[in-house]
């Protein structure tokens, strides 16, 4: 008897875990972090046409992530971006708009790379989006690889 009762919890258990990671896609829809609907101003367009000079390797990425989470001045993208980059980094909360969720494929793939460049570059008017000045193009451009390796988690 006891046993029949364990194993009935035990389905229970594995049925609640199996809809959670099933449906964990159609939360994020639901909570509308994606697709974000923003109205961000469009770079000029000698930026808009820029393309990522770095090709796309790992050594890169990994630059752009340790600049996300650690070394980027004024303040690490992290706070803001989250460490997973999904916009809900500590000070995300209090923000509005939000960060963006560079997870987001259907956002982050209508942006292009001089958009993500002039941003960084400049900040987003009207968003708590900082400018990096002082951030060299080359360190802007291994972020913009970070960036793009989140979005291809998600489908």
């Amino acid at each position: 008897m006891i046993h029949k009762i364990f194993l009935g919890r035990i389905l229970v258990i594995y049925f609640i875990f199996t809809i959670v990671f099933l449906f964990k896609d159609i939360a994020l829809v639901f909570a509308k972090d994606c697709p974000q609907n923003r109205k961000t101003l469009a770079a000029p367009k000698e930026f808009l046409e820029k393309i990522n000079p770095l090709r796309k390797e790992p050594r890169f990425i990994k630059k752009g992530k340790v600049l996300s989470h650690i070394k980027a001045k004024p303040i690490a993208c992290k706070q803001c971006h989250g460490m997973a980059g999904n916009g809900k980094g500590a000070m995300a909360p209090n923000l509005n708009p939000k960060p963006r969720n560079f997870k987001c494929k259907q956002t982050m793939e209508n942006i292009s790379d001089g958009q993500l460049f002039w941003i960084i570059r400049n900040g987003s008017k009207g968003t708590a989006m900082p400018a990096y000045p002082r951030l060299p193009d080359k360190k802007i451009w291994q972020l913009i690889h970070y960036i793009r390796s989140l979005a291809k988690e998600t489908s």
